[in-house]
Parts: C-alpha cells; sequence; structure tokens
C-alpha cells in the first residue's frame, strides 16, 4: 500500500495551483481536465459530477501529488481550525521560513500562529502554521541545518 495524493476541494483550482506553483514551487503533473459523467458520479456519490481537476508535483517528491477538485457545484463551509478533527495541515520543509512566510502572505495567504522554535538552542526547528488563499491551513518548518552555521 502506499499514498498516492493528497485532495483539496477549492473553489478556484487554477488560482489555487499557481499559490501552490509560486510560494511552493510545485509543477503540473499533467494538464488540467475536467472530470464528468456516469462514472465519476457513481465514484464519488454525486449526482451529475463535473470537476476540473489538476495535479501538481511537490518539489522533489514524485508520489504522493497534490490534487485540486474544483466542482461545479460547491457546498460552502466554515473555515477549517487547527484543533478539528479530520484533515489537518499540509507541511512543507522550507529553508527559510521567515521568506516563505512573507511570500504566502503576499500571494494571498494568511497567517494563523508565530513562527516558533521547538528545537533546541544548539539545533533549532523553527514551526508557523498559516493559510493557504483558500483557508487550508499550512505548516512551515525550517529544521537546525549545519550548513546555515
Amino acid at each position: 500500500m502506499k499514498l498516492t495524493h493528497i485532495n483539496l476541494v477549492t473553489k478556484d483550482a487554477k488560482a489555487l495551483a499557481a499559490f501552490y506553483q509560486e510560494v511552493f514551487n510545485c509543477e503540473y503533473l499533467r494538464p488540467a481536465k475536467v472530470l464528468s459523467g456516469e462514472k465519476v458520479s457513481r465514484g464519488n456519490g454525486l449526482p451529475n459530477s463535473e470537476i476540473l481537476s489538476i495535479w501538481l508535483k511537490f518539489p522533489e517528491c514524485d508520489a504522493p501529488f497534490l490534487e485540486l477538485h474544483q466542482h461545479k457545484a460547491t457546498q460552502d463551509r466554515c473555515l477549517p481550525q487547527v484543533n478539528e478533527p479530520g484533515f489537518g495541515h499540509l507541511s512543507f520543509q522550507v529553508p527559510d521560513i521567515h521568506s516563505t512566510r512573507a511570500e504566502t502572505i503576499a500571494a494571498g495567504g494568511s497567517q494563523l500562529g508565530e513562527i516558533t522554535d521547538f528545537g533546541t538552542p544548539n539545533k533549532p526547528h523553527l514551526i508557523i502554521y498559516l493559510r493557504d488563499p483558500e483557508g487550508n491551513i499550512l505548516e512551515l518548518e525550517q529544521p537546525f541545518s549545519q550548513d546555515a552555521n
């Protein structure tokens, strides 16, 4: 068994794909496509299902990939919270947490918490929680690096 992909349902798949490309260097894994018809509806249990599907490859990682789905008909929900059961967040290890935080916000994301050191004085491990432009929770991690010292 292996994890193949992570799916985010989005209001604007193309815009969210551009965010993940700009901030996290994701790349299209295949051209965007529209999924529809009886098989799609039978598979997901939604009648008359029509989905714009975009697959993005994470940098230096062939699998799992990020699948963005924009359904023709969507249901609104509240913004997810860090402590809610279910899908929690996407976590990215970054070389510079301060610049990636700034890029995330400049690209339409928002900040949830503060940059916090979960390491030791000799080996800092910085983390911060943010949101992408559609409110999905992101965690940035900057582990201790010998190269940085």
